[in-house]
């Protein structure tokens, strides 16, 4: 197979996967066009046109990489040398024992480090068709918010329809506007530095009041092609979450639990709303699960009665947008290629994997696999035991491809554990749950993850 490692591979889309993909195949010494349509054409949800910027949560979420699935993706990350990691560690805030950042900061320092390169070229254009004769290879990475023009593309060139689901954005509130008589600092279980986040507690009728209010209030209307779309489960509305029943957002995003009020500790809240640090500065704070589709005026006049939030000042309000991603296990090759047309490949969102971790991820496969390829080199696949592989194999074929729907990695995509265990007195275990399991498979991941890397070296 010959090699040409002068010819540029083409990426679709400045986010994080996009941005991500860049950097791989750069440091594959194969030049890149990075194609961004921000700022010539914007979008519902993004505030910027600077690269991977962060349109939802300033959270990669848990940071753990024994006991949880994303945090051991997060370690994997950092090993392979990901520039998405690297920009996001410089660039965190306190969040406990999650990673999350300075949305601005991490923004201009990828969009620095991309502009840094000499082999990546930023080109300001909307792309509207796919042309992989003329490109060669290319990788879509263009997100949930894909224009509709390169999506009707897309489906031109896949020959099936593009699956679509709404995604909601949770509001931003000004620190200096919070009631810190009634608010307090303090992280559920006193985790992390114990005060990460800011907490607003609500009694029976307080609850039973704002539950009724997200069930009235005016919500965002649909368009009429949009109506039938579902929402993705790990990022409902919380309106939606309030129709499922009273006591579901008591038991979801504002469980009361391992938390106490210092204004009134002898009463315990029958709810509490969260507030997490969204910039290194510390004077924004976005509210913890509140993805909303109320409209701006409903919005201030429902969470305005959180008590604490009274007065609050709004640096950004909740919105939704559409999110398209296609069925990546009936369409795609183990290397993320699609079958019909081997040099076109797809990255991040788009390919039904969910959050950001996960779409970074797989924008750093992407550029693997094309810069490997294009120098006439095998690159191996991760191995299945390893965060990497799980949510690889996942969206190419693990899933059902006839209810496929967008994933976050979890243990639950990992084989089980199939070798005996042997306890520290030396006795054999029988059956392993909860956290002692999720340490195994993180353990056992770690392992392959290092026998992995000394095969999956840079040309």
């Amino acid at each position: 197979m010959t090699t040409d490692s002068q010819t540029p591979i083409h990426v679709i889309g400045g986010g994080l996967a996009g941005s991500e993909a860049a950097w791989q195949i750069a440091k594959c010494d194969i030049p890149v066009v990075l194609h961004e349509m921000r700022s010539v054409r914007t979008t519902d949800a993004h505030q910027t046109d600077g690269l991977a910027e962060l349109v939802c949560s300033n959270s990669f979420r848990s940071d753990d990489a024994n006991h949880n699935a994303v945090g051991l993706l997060h370690d994997e990350m950092r090993r392979l040398g990901s520039l998405i990691f690297e920009c996001a560690d410089a660039n965190r805030v306190p969040a406990g024992s999650a990673l999350a950042v300075d949305r601005e900061g991490f923004s201009v320092a990828v969009q620095q480090a991309i502009e840094g390169n000499s082999l990546i070229t930023i080109a300001r254009e909307e792309i509207t068709e796919i042309q992989p004769e003329e490109w060669g290879s290319t990788i879509i990475a263009t997100g949930p918010l894909t224009s509709p023009d390169l999506s009707a593309a897309i489906i031109n060139l896949t020959g099936d329809e593009s699956l679509a689901f709404f995604d909601a954005i949770a509001p931003i509130v000004y620190k200096d506007s919070i009631d810190f008589d009634k608010a307090w600092y303090q992280s559920r279980y006193d985790k992390g530095d114990g005060a990460d986040y800011i907490n607003c507690p609500l009694n029976a009728d307080q609850y039973d009041t704002f539950i009724q209010d997200l069930i009235e209030g005016e919500k965002v209307s649909f368009h009429e092609w949009e109506e039938n779309t579902p929402y993705f489960e790990g990022c409902l509305p919380i309106e939606v979450m309030a129709e499922r029943g009273p006591k579901t957002l008591s038991y979801g995003p504002m469980k009361p639990v391992g938390l106490t009020n210092p204004h009134d500790p002898e009463h315990k809240p029958a709810a509490i709303v969260q507030l997490r640090q969204d910039n290194a500065l510390g004077t924004l704070y976005n509210i913890v699960g509140f993805q909303t589709k109320l409209t701006y005026g409903e919005q201030r006049r429902v969470f305005q009665k959180i008590p604490g939030l009274e007065k609050a000042e709004f640096a950004r309000l909740g919105g939704l947008h559409r999110n398209t991603f296609i069925n990546g296990p009936k369409l795609l090759s183990p290397t993320l290629a699609l079958k019909a047309h081997s040099k076109v490949r797809f990255a991040g969102q788009i390919t039904g994997c969910e959050g950001y971790v996960e779409s970074t991820s797989i924008g750093l496969l992407a550029g693997r696999f094309a810069a490997f390829e294009q120098l006439g080199r095998d690159y191996p696949l991760p191995p299945a035991e390893t965060a990497l592989g799980a949510l690889l194999s996942h969206i190419t074929g693990g899933a059902d491809a006839s209810t496929y729907q967008p994933m976050n990695i979890n243990f639950g995509l990992f084989p089980p554990i199939d070798r005996p265990l042997i306890d520290e007195n030396g006795k054999k275990i029988k059956r392993l749950k909860g956290r002692d399991l999720k340490l195994a498979m993180s353990q056992r991941g770690r392992e392959k993850m290092s026998d992995w890397i000394a095969q999956a070296t840079y040309p």
